[in-house]
């Protein structure tokens, strides 16, 4: 039985193509500044070590530019993980749909962030707590799972009628 994909119906070949190609060029311009970033980041402490003694404001100065060094490289690496999901999903045939809410993704979303996972309804209700994003089920209550909040009653309005 042949399976259809739901963004067939959605996109044309052309745009899944043509939405694979952006994604592909990201992802290979940001494999670059990484690369960059590292070099930078090795050169960086082999000149460290060429210039002993060192002031230790001039330390203080490079730690803080390694740090921003690293904190660039993980986001980078987040957004090339984001990525290669985005190019999963085109294979799978699921791109363009929200992950959360089943619907389509707008085309103007995924071309403004091609990687875009969710819908904008969607993406506001992660911001805003109403849904989690480990089971993307929708909940107006909060948790009560710590020790300390399993002694309190939820507010009346959480409180299932009996």
């Amino acid at each position: 039985m042949v399976m259809k994909h739901p963004n067939r119906a959605y996109f044309t070949p052309a745009e899944i193509r043509k939405f694979k190609a952006i994604l592909l060029v990201k992802r290979n311009e940001i494999l670059g500044d990484i690369t960059s970033m590292e070099a930078e980041s090795l050169l960086r402490q082999i000149s460290d070590l060429s210039r002993l003694p060192i002031h230790l404001a001039d330390l203080g100065t490079d730690n803080c530019e390694i740090e921003n060094i690293i904190g660039l490289m993980d986001s980078e690496r987040k957004l090339l993980g984001e990525i290669d999901d985005a190019l999963e999903r085109i294979e799978d045939g699921t791109y363009g749909i929200c992950q959360g809410s089943g619907k389509p993704i707008p085309k103007e979303r995924l071309k403004a962030i091609p990687w875009a996972k969710y819908c904008v309804d969607y993406a506001r209700l992660l911001e805003t707590g109403l849904v989690r994003k480990k089971d993307s089920s929708i909940t107006t209550q909060p948790d009560y799972d710590t020790e300390e909040d399993q002694d309190e009653e939820p507010p009346r309005s959480y409180r299932k009628a009996q």
